[in-house]
């Protein structure tokens, strides 16, 4: 009887190993093209933009 529960054991460990896995697949895939990650490689940047700002808002002269 112990051993049945021993194999029983073994089967479940590696089911739940199998679906780890998976489950690490899937966020690995759902995760890659994000839109932020995107946003960070400049695809959405315009072709002369540098990414840094051409003025602070602090340096501007304020509107009444």
């Amino acid at each position: 009887m112990a051993d049945s529960a021993k194999g029983l054991a073994q089967q479940a460990e590696e089911s739940l190993e199998q679906v780890a896995e998976a489950i690490r697949k899937r966020f690995d895939e759902l995760t890659e093209g994000r839109f932020s990650d995107q946003i960070r490689e400049g695809r959405f940047a315009d072709p002369g933009d540098s990414g840094t700002d051409q003025g602070h808002p602090a340096d501007q002269p304020q509107r009444r």
